[in-house]
């Protein structure tokens, strides 16, 4: 199977630009799956019922999420009701789950997200080392042909670190948070794909998609001005990962921002 993975929406601008080039990624790369992370999609950040159903249109199979997913309350009870949209389930939360197991018929892909705790402070993560041993030995139990983690977080430290711990445990891990694409996309020595983290959705011309004057003059004069996402146009970044349906493992990936 090949699974696309669209890096962090941000704005209602990027949202839009999902809906128009998502489908088009798609068929390009002979994609079975789509799975999208959502967390700044909504205005300000989070995500909405509205720009989850937006995301769905253009393509998502599975929403991930991370540190904004529980921004706003009406999309708390959409992860209990929607089982594809999940935020990361190593922070403590009444509401979804941070796993999610998509039937396509004689395959079936199990999605896992999970929060990093290096650098994100305050968000009360358990231990995402733990916990994906958890949710990997569910995701064993319901059959899963494969299994790809979406891990939110700061440090790239942190995340290579739970790439290799998983290696030969999952199909895949892709990174998210930082907004910027690395370079690192690869097949690590058991068979998994991995890369630090695919990048973003969202205006282009920017810093991780907020307007640039706003950032610089809080670094620069310590100007704490709301932050309001750039009015640039819009750039998609993400990757492609294959995988063997016997063995779970990655056979290929490639990541791209257009």
């Amino acid at each position: 199977m090949r699974v696309l993975c669209i890096g962090d929406v941000c704005s209602t601008a990027g949202t839009d630009y999902a809906i128009k080039i998502v489908p088009k990624l798609k068929k390009e790369y002979s994609c079975n799956a789509v799975i999208i992370n959502g967390e700044n999609s909504a205005i300000g950040n989070g995500t909405t019922v509205e720009t989850a159903e937006a995301l769905f249109s253009a393509g998502a199979d599975i929403i991930t999420g991370g540190n904004h997913s529980l921004r706003h309350r009406n999309f708390h009870t959409f992860l209990d009701e929607n089982p594809f949209a999940i935020r990361p389930h190593n922070i403590p939360c009444d509401y979804g789950s941070g796993y999610a197991l998509l039937d396509m018929g004689k395959r079936s892909l199990a999605v896992i997200n999970l929060l990093g705790q290096v650098y994100l402070e305050g968000y009360k993560a358990e231990n995402p080392f733990k916990v994906a041993d958890e949710l990997i030995e569910r995701a064993r139990l319901d059959g899963a042909n494969a299994v790809i983690v979406d891990f939110h977080a700061e440090a790239t430290s942190e995340k290579r670190a739970l790439g290799f711990y998983l290696d030969g445990k999952v199909s895949a891990v892709f990174g998210t948070h930082t907004h910027i694409q690395t370079s690192d996309i690869q097949i690590l020595n058991n068979g998994t794909g991995y890369i630090t983290d695919i990048g973003m959705t969202g205006p282009k011309d920017s810093v991780l998609g907020v307007k640039k004057e706003i950032i610089i003059a809080r670094l620069k004069d310590n100007d704490m001005h709301k932050f309001e996402f750039a009015d640039t146009p819009c750039i998609i970044s993400g990757c492609v990962f294959e995988i063997d349906d016997n063995t779970g493992k990655t056979c290929a990936c490639q990541s791209f921002c257009v």
